[in-house]
């Protein structure tokens, strides 16, 4: 081949090159562009839902967050940094939770609510004392939150370890013991009640109890007669993810 020839082909092999260059470029470009356009929109989430606030509202939104964390169908409301930012100077959450510390009892995900929804507490088997109740107290009383459900469940350890320990007449170790003083009306009620599961029988009966007596309390029974607040007893299942209403729930 002459060295025309050989130039000839060079620019060939040059145009071809840089043709692909710039299409690969185009190419590159349309899906950083896409990218960021999915991602725009995957950060874009729906407004917030207005808060609840009657108890009937607050009750209904949620057992629907609850069902759908029963179905699987959950919709993860307020969890992304605008929620975050909103809620950062003030909050009104439209509930308040006094459940167990067990691990497979989180609030926020079984009744699928987002950040600033609720007031938590968690104590071994729902026990209560003056800070407990204090803390339950502080929603309604201080931002009018219209809601308190205290939540047992299924198979607790600590209502378990309590019922044996109050049986057997023998203490738990270090402040376990607490635990156990704080649960003894509920293992009285579940000795009266019978039943082939005295456990489960003491678990109910220590959400029952423990909603009665918030509900009654002074601080909290004005509230509850002039239907600002409903106390609700409630029980999780660990196998289906249900919220059984056990007592309270507002109509």
């Amino acid at each position: 081949m002459d060295n025309g020839g050989r130039l000839e082909r060079r620019a060939l092999l040059a145009g071809g090159l840089a043709g692909a260059t710039v299409a690969l470029a185009g190419c590159s470009s349309t899906s950083a562009a896409t990218s960021s356009t999915s991602a725009a929109t995957s950060a874009t989430s729906a407004p917030p839902e207005p808060r609840p606030t009657t108890p009937a509202a607050a009750f209904a939104r949620l057992m629907e967050g609850n069902k759908r964390w029963v179905s699987g169908d959950l919709h993860h409301p307020d969890r992304d940094p605008d929620r975050r930012q909103l809620v950062a100077q003030t909050q009104h959450p439209f509930g308040a939770i006094l459940a167990c510390i067990d691990s497979r009892v989180p609030p926020e995900l079984l009744f699928d609510t987002g950040l600033g929804d609720l007031y938590v507490m968690r104590t071994g088997g729902e026990a209560v004392g003056p800070v407990v109740t204090g803390s339950v107290e502080y929603g309604p009383m201080t931002s009018g939150t219209p809601l308190i459900v205290v939540l047992g469940h299924q198979r607790c350890g600590a209502v378990e370890a309590a019922y044996k320990s109050i049986r057997d007449g023998k203490p738990l170790p270090g402040n376990l013991q607490a635990i156990a003083k704080a649960l003894r009306p509920a293992y009285e009620q579940a000795v009266k009640e019978g039943g082939a599961d005295p456990v489960e029988t003491m678990a109910r009966a220590q959400a029952r109890l423990t909603a009665t007596d918030l509900r009654s309390n002074q601080d909290l029974a004005p509230l509850v007669h002039k239907g600002a607040l409903a106390v609700v007893g409630a029980y999780y299942s660990l196998d289906t993810g249900k919220v059984e209403v056990l007592t309270g729930a507002p109509s």
